[in-house]
């Protein structure tokens, strides 16, 4: 359930004739989907949900440059790619609809223009792990953002999420358990360190 406070932020988000975008960061499990589709439910007709996950680098990439074995952190994604469609959706003309990408988990491979963004979209929501960082090409994000909320969460909860969800996509309970403790706590860790950045903490309310 989304509180009042947040509501009434989404409710400006959503209103006026100017295009809004709404970053949701927070670590692998947080919830940041779970978020992005409540709101998505919250305000029919008004939101299309881009995902940062759409710019994972395909499988056959990931193992030419040898990092299969991290897939998720942050040098396993087209930073840059993401960033030149974040710029097209906030420099949207009105005769234009926007393609982007979205991640399948059942195949682990992302799809190219899997999601349009027609131009008069009131709220974009854009998700992901790596929104507040301030190095490379991620660095870009921030400012093409009206708004970055970081999604707060049990931690335990949300290692738990993980392993179900690592499991439901085939892997054992085991294999599961070591990519979580050896990859996705690790970039973790890593976004942890930038709540601070955010324009907001979300807390889900009980």
């Amino acid at each position: 359930m989304i509180e009042d406070r947040y509501l009434s932020r989404l409710r400006q988000l959503t209103s006026g004739s100017r295009r809004h975008i709404l970053g949701l960061v927070g670590a692998p499990g947080s919830g940041k989907s779970t978020l992005s589709q409540a709101i998505f439910d919250a305000f029919p007709g008004k939101v299309v949900i881009v995902p940062m996950d759409g710019f994972h680098l395909a499988n056959v990439e990931l193992v030419r440059l040898g990092r299969a074995s991290r897939k998720g952190a942050e040098d396993t994604f087209d930073s840059a790619g993401y960033v030149a469609l974040l710029r097209r959706l906030r420099e949207q003309h009105d005769d234009e609809t926007v393609y982007a990408p979205i991640f399948r988990r059942e195949i682990e491979e992302p799809i190219a223009n899997a999601i349009s963004v027609p131009p008069d979209t009131p709220l974009v929501i854009t998700e992901g792990n790596y929104l507040l960082f301030e190095h490379g090409h991620w660095k870009g994000v921030r400012p093409l953002l009206d708004e970055i909320w970081y999604v707060n969460v049990d931690s335990a909860l949300r290692q738990q999420r993980l392993i179900s969800r690592h499991v439901s996509f085939g892997r054992d309970e085991g294999a599961a358990k070591r990519w979580v403790e050896q990859t996705d706590e690790v970039n973790a860790r890593l976004i942890d360190a930038t709540r601070d950045r955010a324009d907001v903490q979300f807390h889900w309310s009980s």
